[in-house]
């Protein structure tokens, strides 16, 4: 039997790393942190898609903003993956295991107006708050203080990036409320 990370049940890995929180609460969070970690990945890339192909009259300041944030999702990736790695998971492996795991969805569109480029993240951003609360949940069931904490930092990044695609969205008039 395989578990969703694609370890076999019940046999200790060779990359095993130890740990004093149960094997059930280290199988758990290393899921849901490898799905947020897939998910992370996703962001960048919809980010660094839309830093590539924005266009008109703020394509400066939109150009900027969407490098600047994807570099800071990107900064996530080895921190998230790692963890999983001190819990004694396993982590992503490939661009398929990515596809498989991600719950965020992509966008091929070949043009994406640079207004709507900036709600879709914002609610992207939203969306991967909530699922790191999930997250930050489920370790705190377990006691898993070192996983919530990290969560906690990048929760508020989040809510930043969130703040400024929202800022930078509004129109005299429309607040988005």
């Amino acid at each position: 039997m395989r578990k969703a990370t694609g370890e076999a049940v019940g046999t200790q890995s060779r990359l095993a790393a130890p740990s004093d929180l149960s094997e059930s609460a280290r199988a758990s969070i290393t899921i849901a942190v490898n799905t947020l970690l897939a998910d992370t990945f996703s962001l960048y890339m919809k980010t660094k898609n839309f830093h590539w192909h924005v266009s008109g009259p703020h394509f400066r300041d939109y150009h900027l903003l969407f490098d600047d944030q994807a570099d800071e999702v990107f900064e996530m990736t080895d921190a998230l993956a790692e963890r999983v790695r001190k819990l004694g998971g396993t982590t992503l492996r490939s661009i398929g295991h990515i596809a498989k795991l991600q719950r965020s969805s992509d966008n091929d569109a070949e043009y994406v107006d640079p207004q709507d480029m900036l709600l879709e993240l914002g609610e992207d951003n939203r969306e991967m708050i909530s699922s790191m609360r999930k997250v930050h949940e489920l370790c705190d069931e377990h006691r898993d203080i070192a996983t919530a904490s990290l969560l906690e930092e990048y929760i508020d990044q989040a809510e930043k990036r969130s703040w400024f695609l929202f800022e930078a969205s509004r129109t005299s008039g429309l607040t988005h409320h």
